[in-house]
């Protein structure tokens, strides 16, 4: 995201050159490339992108880095409620709702996370007026003495307690709301953008060795060596940007709707298990059509328990996750278990959230366990599966702890590159002017100066992604209105000019 640019009277003034671009072998005479003459536009979007975007991407990155440290400091806040010492044997999951369910009687449990490993707690969701309507009251039981270790809100299908619940939200819209995520997505939208352009500004540079451009160059002093730096490190976290700013697409508002349509007619949809019953399905469209947890695959969110009647012979969790275990469920690992609603059965899913091929789930009807449909991750569609992986490594559950160390690497890499283009901006300020004053823009009509043929399809397709991206194409519309209007105004100013409306 580097804010280049040429200082008035320097040899490098309109191309962005510095006299350690002198240092390679001098070109040899001939036509003018297609890259040299898009380089100057590219550095001037660059430029105005790094300057008004980039304290976006600062908040991101911050709220970010906060977000990927969260995981490990859950563990160490809440390891009452997480962690107990280890016993010999485990009792059946009735009795551990059973307890759960006395602790909080006005709650109606919806999902069982059992403990998976020695000395883990199982987890019990229900539907409680205790917490808001979006969240789950999470009752943690000891699986070994039913005792309650205590009770937390938990949200979403990944099961974040109030500290990453609340990091998350800062991340996502800033605790504003629907509003508050405009200001994700325009980060999100450009940087990808800022990325790619840097990579190949960097890239596209003149250099006598092609080693500079993978560390920064030592012995160098003021801007150089920011340059150095900036080029360097923005050159290794480049992929990660992308990947990050695809994967955040995915959530947001305008962006996220034309990608969710683009996967559906790709064939990319990522499938759903279906726990509807066919007598509950006739019960349930007489009373409204009433669903439960048959779609959610078991995210603990919604639902609830079945009235008590004859005719809903229930054949409890135990046997459930037996049945499940039959049907080809690792019901040792990581499991979710989604109780029946009113016309749904059982829902049982793998939750390895730090493999995502351990993503199988089967639907069981609850009177007596035979399974209403399965769903395998290995049938997911390509596109689907690479979904998956995208949005775990955004989140950081791909790999666990490798993974959240590599987003929190991520994050610190594009706080220093934007404070790096910063402070680019600030040393490339005329030294003989204001002192306040800072670095200068490429000159306008960098445009111009391209070839037809190459300036035409390059148009086309920054509408094209504009239209896909909205909030990258309405930004950037602004930023051409803003840089119209400012010289305009420049030109007016210039001594001399009769004739402001002349370009």
């Amino acid at each position: 995201m580097s804010i280049e640019t040429p200082a008035k009277g320097t040899p490098a003034e309109g191309t962005g050159t510095t006299a350690s671009d002198e240092a390679g072998p001098p070109a040899a005479a001939s036509a003018p490339s297609a890259w040299s003459a898009l380089r100057p536009l590219a550095l001037r979007i660059h430029f105005y992108a790094g300057v008004l975007v980039a304290p976006l991407l600062l908040v991101a990155a911050v709220s970010g880095l906060l977000y990927a440290l969260s995981f490990p400091a859950e563990k160490l806040i809440y390891r009452h409620e997480l962690t107990v010492p280890a016993g010999e044997r485990t009792l059946p999951l009735e009795e551990q709702v059973e307890a759960a369910r006395a602790a909080h009687p006005e709650g109606t449990v919806t999902a069982v996370w059992p403990s998976y490993e020695d000395g883990a707690t199982t987890r019990v969701l229900m539907a409680s007026p205790e917490v808001e309507e979006d969240r789950s009251l999470a009752v943690f039981v000891n699986p070994y003495t039913a005792e309650i270790r205590g009770e937390l809100p938990s949200y979403g299908g990944s099961g974040a307690l109030p500290l990453r619940a609340w990091l998350d939200e800062l991340h996502r819209d800033l605790h504003l709301g629907e509003p508050g995520r405009l200001y994700s997505e325009m980060a999100a939208s450009w940087l990808w953008v800022v990325a790619l352009g840097g990579v190949l500004l960097w890239l596209g540079r003149r250099r006598a060795n092609k080693r500079a451009a993978l560390i920064p160059e030592r012995g160098a002093s003021g801007r150089r060596r920011t340059l150095s730096w900036h080029g360097s490190v923005g050159l290794w976290a480049a992929a990660g940007l992308v990947i990050l700013s695809v994967t955040g697409l995915t959530w947001s508002t305008y962006a996220g709707e034309n990608i969710g349509m683009l996967r559906e007619r790709l064939g990319g949809s990522t499938p759903r298990i279906s726990a509807t019953l066919d007598a509950g399905a006739d019960a349930a469209s007489s009373h409204g059509g009433h669903g439960g947890h048959g779609s959610s695959g078991g995210s603990g969110v919604g639902g609830g328990e079945r009235p008590p009647s004859a005719d809903n012979a229930d054949i409890g969790i135990d046997r459930a996750v037996a049945a499940a275990k039959a049907a080809g469920i690792d019901t040792g690992g990581q499991i979710a278990i989604s109780l029946p609603a009113e016309g749904n059965g059982y829902v049982v899913k793998e939750t390895d959230t730090q493999f995502p091929v351990h993503r199988d789930s089967v639907a069981l009807d609850p009177a007596d366990g035979a399974v209403l449909d399965q769903l395998r991750f290995a049938d997911y569609p390509l596109l689907a599966k690479l979904t998956t992986y995208g949005i775990a490594a955004h989140m950081g559950v791909l790999f666990g702890l490798p993974n959240q160390l590599a987003l929190a690497a991520l994050m610190v890499a594009l706080i220093m590159l934007t404070v790096w283009g910063y402070r680019m901006w600030w040393q490339r300020r005329p030294a003989k002017e204001r002192t306040l004053s800072m670095g200068r823009p490429v000159p306008r009509g960098a445009w111009r100066k391209a070839p037809v043929p190459l300036l035409l399809p390059l148009a086309a397709a920054v509408a094209l992604t504009g239209w896909f991206v909205p909030l990258l194409g309405w930004s950037l519309l602004a930023f051409l209105a803003l840089d119209a209007a400012l010289g305009f105004a420049a030109r007016r100013r210039a001594p001399g000019n009769r004739n402001p409306s002349r370009s």
